[in-house]
């Protein structure tokens, strides 16, 4: 193998272009393939940055001709040459005018046949690329994607610098305040039977920074949760953290809606307009299903109750007299599915608890799978209801449980436009919604829980509500929405000790209790908290979204898999009795050693 030692690349491959005709270039890379030619070797040099074609004939020095006749995919080489223009030119590659006449050859490293092929159209097993993530991360997609999650990292610190926000790292070994998702914790060597926890983000920290006086806060932050994985989250993953002083939910959504235009179109070179719609949250609720709805596509839900519990069809009336709930989309141009389809809609919505899926379709005539049961004047009403025209499909979604009734069409909806393929690629639709309920109902724990977290302000005008009837009061609390999916989350926080006890409070705990696991935040609101509110965006979801990726695994370097291990180092993994002695730590499936 040559020694690099002299060497000084000029250039990436994929700025190579016809702008350095004649001119002496030196790149270096992997060689993605090779076509051997006799007199005549081209080889595809790759880099991050893209492709080159090196070119090797009578003119190349006999060395070099040698040492290139010897390289296989993916060796890694260096070389020398001059730019020339390309006699069969690719127009598939941004460098497919030109090529290196290759004078200078270095072979830096072999290679085995690596266990797939590294190009784009790989077909390939997810386990397989996670194994050999070090060659699955040299494919071209993976290179713009994380190069991507590089430049929006940039913009971010470079958009909040500029609106005076100073980055402060919070600490990575903290307390464990059981809220929430499952902590990871870390055993103390010199505590025995003490423990850190990983922080699940450090919404603490950061109002403490605030009543410190900071006033501008944000931070590139990793954070951890235990909990069960899906295709947008991690156990650990990483936040655009940010808090402000002195402001309202307008102060925090008018800078954020500023970042996001800034990042779309420094990143993406892409003009977004602002301000960004806004719902409450019971108005997205009732519209479409979500609390992060799709905005790209119609299929807004509306409410038959008051007309199907007038009707003799039991499975729409008996909803409106438990307080449940009838709702119907109407899927324009839906009523060419088959009854095939129709039928694989309502398996589908029996995954979110919906016992079935009715259904008309407006064609010719008028079917419904529940005709037999309705009166003429009440199928028209509900087609009124519906907007419904010659061509579409409605279909109806009754339960006692609005919830049910919620997920289900909200799920539909979107089911139903990707089959439509009404859904507008590249299409950015931002929304925030607002407005949330403070708490929610935890049939596990059966008891309220917070529904963002226990420090999140309670609307001023339900505060009076926070003892008496805490399950109506509405949160000081905003999420920022793209195209379906939750990007990021933030609330004005309760700045007032005898507002965040009564929060407490109503959170099931005892002073006791709020003092052992929040006792520090208590304590040093009592020395002057400003008003302050923030927010934390998912920087792994905000990737995925604009790289257009379908999984946070595509935009993060070293992820893990659906059980929270990483095939490439095989973690988690034992340690050694040792280290367990150290920390006082005996594995419950340990036999008791005999005295």
């Amino acid at each position: 193998m040559d020694s690099i030692r002299g060497f000084k690349r000029s250039s990436y491959c994929g700025e190579c272009s016809a702008d350095f005709l004649g001119k002496e270039v030196s790149v270096c890379g992997w060689v993605q393939s090779i076509r051997n030619l006799g007199g005549l070797i081209f080889i595809d040099l790759r880099d991050r940055s893209g492709i080159v074609q090196l070119a090797f004939d009578e003119k190349t020095p006999e060395e070099v001709f040698r040492k290139a006749s010897g390289l296989r995919s993916e060796h890694v080489v260096a070389a020398v040459g001059t730019i020339r223009e390309r006699t069969s030119k690719n127009k598939d590659i941004p460098t497919g005018d030109i090529e290196i006449e290759v004078t200078k050859l270095l072979h830096l490293a072999k290679s085995e046949t690596p266990p797939f092929e590294i190009d784009d159209d790989t077909n390939v097993n997810d386990a397989l690329r996670l194994k050999y993530r070090y060659l699955d991360l040299r494919r071209p997609s993976m290179q713009r994607a994380i190069s991507l999650r590089h430049k929006i990292v940039k913009a971010a610190r470079d958009y909040f610098d500029e609106q005076g926000f100073l980055e402060i790292e919070t600490p990575m070994l903290t307390k464990s305040t059981p809220e929430g998702a499952r902590d990871y914790l870390v055993p103390s060597r010199l505590h025995h039977g003490s423990f850190y926890a990983l922080p699940q983000s450090p919404q603490q920290y950061k109002q403490l920074l605030m009543i410190a006086g900071f006033d501008r806060y944000m931070q590139i932050v990793r954070c951890f949760r235990d909990e069960d994985l899906r295709a947008d989250r991690q156990p650990e993953f990483t936040q655009i953290d940010l808090e402000m002083s002195f402001v309202e939910e307008d102060d925090v959504i008018e800078v954020n809606e500023g970042f996001l235009k800034r990042v779309c179109r420094d990143v993406l070179g892409q003009e977004i307009e602002t301000p960004f719609l806004r719902l409450t949250w019971k108005e997205a609720m009732e519209r479409f299903g979500s609390d992060k709805p799709d905005m790209r596509f119609g299929y807004e839900l509306r409410d038959i109750t008051d007309i199907a519990a007038a009707c003799s069809f039991d499975v729409f009336s008996s909803p409106s007299a438990s307080g449940g709930s009838v709702r119907l989309i109407n899927v324009k141009g839906g009523a060419k599915m088959s009854r095939r389809e129709i039928d694989s809609l309502a398996e589908y919505v029996k995954t979110y608890g919906a016992k079935g899926l009715a259904w008309i379709k407006v064609s010719e005539n008028v079917t419904a799978s529940f005709s037999k049961y309705m009166k003429d004047s009440e199928m028209a009403d509900i087609l009124e209801r519906a907007q419904a025209e010659k061509g579409d499909l409605v279909l109806i979604v009754a339960d006692n449980d609005n919830s049910v009734v919620f997920a289900a069409l909200g799920a539909l909806r979107c089911e139903c436009a990707r089959r439509m393929g009404v859904i507008r690629e590249g299409e950015l639709k931002f929304l925030w919604v607002t407005q949330f309920p403070l708490f929610e109902y935890s049939k596990e724990e059966n008891r309220l829980v917070a529904m963002h977290h226990p420090f999140t302000s309670p609307m001023d005008e339900d505060i009076e509500f926070l003892n008496t009837d805490p399950a109506v009061c509405r949160a000081k609390a905003y999420d920022i929405v793209l195209n379906g999916t939750e990007l990021g989350g933030g609330s004005i926080r309760i700045s007032r000790n005898d507002v965040q006890e009564q929060m407490f409070k109503a959170l099931g705990f005892t002073p006791e209790e709020a003092k052992a696991r929040f006792g520090h935040l208590l304590e040093a609101f009592r020395y002057g908290a400003p008003p302050h509110g923030g927010l934390a965006y998912g920087l792994d979801r905000l990737v995925m979204l604009l790289g257009g990726k379908d999984s946070i695994r595509d935009v993060i370097a070293f992820p893990k898999v659906h059980n929270a291990s990483e095939p490439m180092t095989a973690c988690p993994a034992p340690v050694d009795k040792k280290q367990l002695d150290e920390l006082g730590i005996r594995l419950a499936d340990e036999k008791e050693e005999s005295v």
